[in-house]
C-alpha cells in the first residue's frame, strides 16, 4: 500500500448494536478494492476483521480491528468494532482516531439500544455521521419504516441521499436522491435504469428536504432556495460536505453487505463526503510540564505528535502498539518520545494492519493509522511525540469496570502463571482491572460485564493455557460491639523453674474509630509499665478474628485498668496472653454484632424504567436517597445497597433497562447487619472453617 498524503485520508469507525453487519460491510469493502481474493463470512470464521481465535469460537466481534483499503485515489482506514455492550472500550478506542463513524442498522428490526449509544458515542467526540440501513436482503426488510424511526429518534438533519429499489420484494438496486438516477444490481456492476414509476413522488419529497437541509449550510444557498433558483452541482456537493462535516446532515444509505449490493455507492460516498483529518483544522494538546494548551495542524511538515490509542497482546510477536498520527511523519528507525512515560525510544518496524495481516511501511503522515511491535515503553494512551517538542494528547476516557468477580486456577500450582497472563490483558484491555484482595487472599477481576470477564477467562486458556474458575468475592464483613462490658483476662502456668503470670481487667466500649484504641487507667503500679504495650499488642493480634464469625473487629475500645503481676513469673507473654483471653470473653459478653460494606450507588436510567429500578433497589435491602433528573430525559437514582447485594448488578440492571441504563458505586461505610442476614452469615462462615479445618 502507498503512502498518501492528509487530505487523501478518510478514518471511519463502524458502529452499531450487535449483529447489525459491521463486520461483513467492513469485509465488502475490502473485498470491492481487491485486497481479498474471496469474500469471508461471520458464521464461517473467515472474515478478516474478526480473527481473533474468541471471535471466531463465538461469531461475533470482540476487537476493534484495522481494515485499510484505498478506494478512488483515497485511503479509507476502516475501523470495525464491537456491538456488544461489554466491549464499550474498545469501541471508545475506535471513536477516539476517526473523524467520521457509520452507524449501522438492520432493515428489519431499526433503531436499536445499540443504535442510541453509538449516535451519543459518535456526537460526543464530534465525528460526522451516516447511518447504513444494512441487511435490505432479508425478508420482511422495511427502509421507510426504518427511516421514519431514525427521523423520530435523531431528528430532521436526518436526510435520504438513497432509498430501495424493491421488485417482487426483492432489493435489485437504489434511486440516488441527490442524482435523481436509479442504478439496478446486475452481479459486480451497477446498470443505470429508469426511476421506478411508484417511486417518483417519494424522490421528489426526499429532494425538496435535501434541498432545504442544504440550504442551512450557507446564507447565498439559502437565499437561492427561497428564490426557487437550482443549485449547480458544485454547490450541492459542497453544501453536502459543509453539513455532513458540522453534522446537521445525517445522511441515509441502504444496502446489503452480503450480497455486496450498494456497498460501492457507499464507498464513493465515503470519499466524496465525508471530511479528511485535513478538514480539522487544528487541535489542541498539552505541553508536558504545564497546564498550557497549544494547538496542533494535521500537516505532514509539522512536528511529530501521535496517540497509543490500542495495545494487542500478542503471544508470538509480543506487544504490539496500534497508533494514530496526528501531526508530523513518522518513520522507520527514528526516535519518538514518550510524553507520558518521559522515556525515548527508537521506532523499529512501522506496519499497517489489516486484520491480523501486517504490511511494512516506510513512513505514516498526518491523520494515518498504523503499528509498530515490541515498544517497550508504550502503553495504550501514550503520546509519541518530537523529542523537540513533547506534548501531551488528550487521552481516552474508558468506563470504569461494573462487575469484580474473583478467580481461582483449576489446577493447583498455576497461581504464579495466573498474574502474569491477567497483567497481559490488562495491557491489551484499559477497562480490565485486577487486584488482590489481602483480607480475602482472593485476586479480583472487575470488567464491565459478565461477558467481558468470560471472554478474559477463555483468552488466559487460550493464549497461556491457564484454566481458571470464576467465583463471587468473598464480603469484607466486620465485626463490632454494641455496649460497655469490665472482664478479667488471668495466664497462669506452672511448670519447674519459671512460671508464666500475667493478670488484666480491661473495659470494653463501642470506639469512636475503627482502629482499635487502646488506653491504661492503672492505679497503684498493679500492673507494672514496661508490660503495658504487650498488653495492647495482645489485643491488637486479637481483633483481627471476631468472636461471631472470625471477621476483623472495628471500633473497639479497650482501657486497661486493674490486674496483678508477679515479680519473678510475669513477662511480656503472659500479659499478651491474658489480654487476648480477656478480649475472647469481654467480645462475647458486649453484644457483638456484625457489620457490612455499604456501597453508594447511582443508577442512570431514561424515565421510564424508574420504577423498575426502585423496586429492584428495595429487593436488595437497598436505600434511596434522591432522585435528580439529567438531560436526555434520563433520571439518576441516588441510593445506598449492601456489597454483598451488587456484585451481578450490572447484569441485572442491562437486562431490566435493555442496556440503556448504567451504574456507578464506591465504598461508603460499614453498618450493621440485620439479625435474619447475620445469623446466615455467621453459620455460614462456621460452615466454612469447619470444612477448612477438614482438608487440613
Amino acid at each position: 500500500m502507498k503512502n498518501y498524503s492528509t487530505e487523501k485520508l478518510r478514518n471511519v469507525c463502524l458502529l452499531g448494536h450487535g449483529g447489525s453487519g459491521k463486520t461483513t460491510l467492513a469485509e465488502a469493502m475490502l473485498f470491492n478494492t481487491g485486497v481479498l481474493d474471496r469474500f469471508g463470512k461471520v458464521p464461517d470464521g473467515t472474515t478478516t476483521t474478526d480473527y481473533d481465535p474468541e471471535e471466531i469460537k463465538r461469531k461475533f466481534t470482540i476487537n476493534t480491528a484495522m481494515a485499510p483499503c484505498e478506494w478512488k485515489e483515497n485511503k479509507i482506514n476502516v475501523i470495525d468494532t464491537p456491538g456488544f455492550f461489554d466491549f464499550v472500550g474498545e469501541v471508545k478506542q475506535a471513536i477516539r482516531v476517526a473523524e467520521s463513524a457509520i452507524i449501522l442498522l438492520p432493515a428489519k428490526g431499526g433503531v436499536a439500544v445499540g443504535t442510541e449509544k453509538s449516535w451519543a458515542f459518535a456526537k460526543d467526540h464530534g465525528l460526522s455521521r451516516i447511518f447504513y440501513i444494512s441487511k435490505m436482503d432479508e425478508e420482511n426488510a422495511n427502509y421507510f419504516e426504518v427511516f421514519e424511526q431514525l427521523l423520530n429518534n435523531f431528528g430532521s438533519g436526518v436526510v435520504a441521499f438513497q432509498i430501495p429499489i424493491i421488485e417482487n420484494e426483492k432489493f435489485t438496486g437504489v434511486v440516488d436522491i441527490i442524482n435523481k438516477k436509479a442504478k439496478k444490481f446486475d452481479k459486480d456492476k451497477l446498470i443505470d435504469i429508469e426511476i421506478p414509476s411508484n417511486l417518483t413522488n417519494k424522490v421528489e419529497e426526499l429532494w425538496e428536504g435535501l434541498k432545504e437541509a442544504l440550504a442551512e449550510t450557507d446564507e447565498d444557498l439559502m437565499e437561492k432556495y427561497f428564490s426557487g433558483e437550482e443549485f449547480t452541482a458544485e454547490e450541492i456537493k459542497k453544501g453536502l460536505r459543509t453539513g455532513i462535516s458540522e453534522g446537521t446532515i445525517i445522511p441515509v444509505f441502504c444496502g446489503s453487505a452480503i450480497n455486496n449490493e450498494g456497498v460501492k455507492l457507499l464507498m464513493d460516498s465515503v470519499v466524496d463526503y465525508l471530511p479528511s483529518p485535513e478538514n480539522i483544522k487544528s487541535f489542541k494538546a498539552r505541553k508536558v510540564g504545564s497546564e498550557d494548551e497549544i494547538e496542533l495542524k494535521p500537516a505532514e511538515n509539522e512536528p511529530l505528535s501521535a496517540l497509543v490509542f490500542k495495545t494487542i497482546a500478542d503471544p508470538f510477536v509480543g506487544k504490539i502498539s496500534l497508533f494514530r498520527v496526528y501531526s508530523g511523519t513518522i518513520k522507520t528507525d527514528t526516535l519518538v518520545y514518550n510524553s507520558t512515560t518521559e522515556k525515548t525510544e527508537k521506532v523499529s518496524q512501522l506496519f499497517i494492519l489489516r486484520g491480523k495481516k501486517q504490511t511494512t511501511t516506510d513512513k505514516l503522515t498526518a491523520g494515518d493509522i498504523g503499528g509498530v511491535a515490541k515498544m517497550q515503553s508504550a502503553n495504550t494512551n501514550d503520546t509519541l511525540c518530537d523529542p523537540s517538542r513533547p506534548v501531551m494528547l488528550d487521552k481516552i476516557i474508558f468506563p470504569e469496570p461494573a462487575i469484580t468477580l474473583a478467580i481461582e486456577p483449576k489446577s493447583k500450582g498455576d497461581e504464579d502463571k495466573i498474574g502474569a497472563g491477567l497483567q497481559r490483558m490488562q495491557d491489551e484491555d484499559p477497562t480490565f482491572k485486577v487486584a488482590l484482595n489481602t483480607e480475602t487472599r482472593q485476586t479480583l477481576i472487575s470488567g464491565i460485564g459478565e461477558q467481558h470477564l468470560d471472554v478474559i477467562v477463555s483468552k488466559m486458556k487460550a493464549k497461556f493455557g491457564i484454566g481458571v474458575n470464576l467465583i463471587d468475592p468473598k464480603v469484607p464483613f466486620r465485626e463490632t460491639i454494641r455496649k460497655k462490658v469490665k472482664t478479667e483476662g488471668k495466664h497462669k502456668k506452672q511448670s519447674g523453674g519459671h512460671g508464666q503470670f500475667g493478670h488484666v481487667w480491661i473495659e470494653f466500649e463501642p470506639g469512636d474509630t475503627e482502629d482499635l484504641s487502646f488506653e491504661e487507667k492503672i492505679f497503684g503500679g498493679s500492673v507494672p509499665r514496661q508490660y503495658f504495650p504487650a498488653v495492647e499488642k495482645g489485643l491488637r493480634e486479637s481483633i483481627l478474628k471476631g468472636v461471631l464469625a472470625g471477621y476483623p473487629v472495628v471500633n473497639l475500645k479497650a482501657t486497661l485498668v486493674d490486674g496483678s503481676y508477679h515479680p519473678v513469673d510475669s513477662s511480656e507473654m503472659a500479659f499478651k496472653i491474658a489480654a487476648s483471653l480477656a478480649y475472647k470473653k469481654g467480645m462475647a459478653e458486649a453484644s457483638p454484632a456484625l457489620l457490612e460494606p455499604i456501597m453508594h450507588v447511582e443508577v442512570y436510567v431514561p424515565d421510564s424504567y424508574m420504577g423498575d429500578i426502585i423496586g429492584d433497589l428495595n429487593k436488595r435491602r437497598g436505600r434511596i436517597l434522591g432522585m435528580n433528573p439529567q438531560d436526555g430525559g434520563i433520571q439518576q437514582i441516588v441510593a445506598e445497597a449492601p456489597q454483598s447485594e451488587m456484585f451481578k448488578y450490572a447484569t441485572d440492571l442491562r437486562s431490566m433497562t435493555q442496556g440503556r441504563g448504567y451504574f456507578k458505586e464506591w465504598f461508603e461505610r460499614y453498618e450493621e447487619v440485620p439479625p435474619l442476614t447475620s445469623q446466615k452469615i455467621i453459620e455460614d462462615a462456621k460452615k466454612n472453617l469447619t470444612d477448612d479445618d477438614d482438608n487440613e
